[in-house]
């Protein structure tokens, strides 16, 4: 069974996660408050940032607007993707993002990815520490294999803590998660909060338009989603989106999150213009006939025993 995640003040958390990471980068101080308040008018009250993001300005504009409500929102912040996961980066880091936010705690604390250098018993010797004093309720695993998630799991248990929630990757074109992430969340009641939905905006069809974004300014995004089919794919979900008259990033944000396993998709974006086609996939119903058309746009993942169950 999933834990229980809620806001401060008893609210269930929203079914879409908004995601910060462009808050001061990206999108200024303007942009980053539209956005923000479109959130909280669709009903969203779960909000996502990371110490790394924009040098801190994500976490310090987060807070910044979160500030006279804060019971209200449950607030993710993530740690340790440089320095390692040992309990004095783990430390400085989380203080240094509760600064920022200007919050005593946050809801949930993120491990941002595994690490190779620090034992696990330390790491979550520290969380379970940073649970004990009440500066963080709950913890989660961001980029964490299932292998790494269980393993993770079992050393937590042992300091009297558990991981309530996991980050990984998820989209159209990356269906990796479905292998053994998604199922295992399902089986051993993680909640899922998968990030990129849209693929790095790939699968807003922007690309086949000739636009440009992340895929043609960043090279990590452009490694990432570099396969012909995958650009194919994105193609095809435009023209599926155009022939029903609905966003192809409605689309492709609401294919995520009707999986059951995931509790909710990661939406972000650099204005509120952009953003509004994400918004409005918490209310479009994707039925069974369109999702099977968009799933069939992509590669199925084998399963994690690599060969057919029905033979």
């Amino acid at each position: 069974m999933k834990k229980n995640l809620t806001t401060p003040d008893g609210a269930a958390i929203s079914n879409t996660c908004f995601g910060t990471m462009q808050f001061g980068g990206n999108a200024d101080e303007t942009a980053s408050r539209q956005m923000y308040d479109a959130c909280r008018e669709a009903s969203i009250n779960f909000f996502d940032t990371a110490f790394v993001y924009n040098k801190g300005n994500s976490e310090t504009l987060l807070g910044k607007f979160a500030a006279d409500e804060r019971d209200a929102v449950f607030v993710a912040t993530k740690c340790a993707f440089g320095g390692g996961a040992g309990k004095e980066n783990i430390h400085a880091q989380f203080d240094e993002s509760r600064k920022r936010l200007g919050m005593d705690f946050v809801d949930l604390l993120y491990i941002h990815r595994w690490n190779t250098d620090t034992a696990l018993e330390e790491t979550f010797e520290t969380l379970a520490g940073l649970v004990e004093t009440g500066k963080t309720r709950f913890i989660g695993v961001s980029n964490f294999a299932a292998w790494q998630v269980m393993k993770a799991q079992r050393c937590a248990a042992s300091f009297g803590i558990e991981i309530a929630m996991l980050q990984p990757m998820y989209n159209l074109v990356k269906r990796q998660a479905e292998v053994e992430i998604l199922p295992m969340a399902l089986s051993e009641g993680f909640a899922v909060c998968p990030y990129s939905p849209l693929g790095g905006g790939l699968l807003t069809g922007k690309y086949a338009r000739g636009d440009t974004g992340r895929l043609s300014s960043n090279k990590h995004y452009a490694s990432r989603y570099r396969d012909d089919w995958m650009h194919k794919t994105a193609a095809q979900l435009a023209d599926l989106a155009l022939d029903i008259g609905v966003s192809a990033a409605t689309l492709a944000v609401a294919w995520v999150a009707r999986n059951p396993a995931v509790t909710a998709p990661i939406i972000s974006a650099r204005s509120l213009e952009q953003l509004r086609p994400s918004l409005d996939a918490a209310s479009y119903d994707l039925n069974d006939k369109t999702y099977q058309k968009m799933s069939a746009l992509s590669i199925t993942p084998q399963p994690a025993t690599d060969r057919s169950e029905t033979t």
